[in-house]
């Protein structure tokens, strides 16, 4: 189990290599922006994502800090946590946006233009991470 100085490292890093697991075990890592709300970290991705499928499959997840390019420093933690699929994306996005201020914002708006110029449907799905209990 992680300690509370790993969790706040993980929650106030700009980038985070997120790991989902595929069926064979393999982990697959992928930057993302992740903020804190409440206990939890919270991500939001495209719903089509293979993140996405693979936490259908198997919610657990390692955590590490990373560049923008998700390039890992050799020295770097890593967390080790829960996933699960949250519908409210209020406060998650207002986290996110509390976090990383209008580039958060500029990106969204981005994609909704694309999606309107291509005419394709796109959700995200807001991913909630809460640390992992044993016992």
């Amino acid at each position: 189990m992680q300690t509370v100085d790993e969790w706040s490292q993980i929650a106030s890093s700009p980038f985070v290599s997120l790991g989902t697991y595929r069926k064979s075990g393999v982990l697959v890592a992928t930057p993302v922006w992740i903020a804190p709300d409440g206990d939890d970290l919270v991500v939001t991705t495209e719903r089509e994502t293979g993140k996405v499928k693979r936490l259908r499959r198997d919610p657990s997840v390692s955590m590490r800090p990373c560049s923008r390019m998700g390039n890992v420093a050799a020295d770097a933690i890593t967390v080790t946590a829960t996933a699960r699929f949250d519908d409210d994306q209020t406060a998650a996005n207002a986290a996110l946006a509390a976090k990383y201020g209008l580039q958060f914002r500029l990106i969204l708006g981005l994609e909704r233009l694309i999606r309107r110029v291509q005419r394709k449907p796109g959700q995200r799905v807001i991913v909630r991470i809460s640390k992992t209990t044993t016992g």
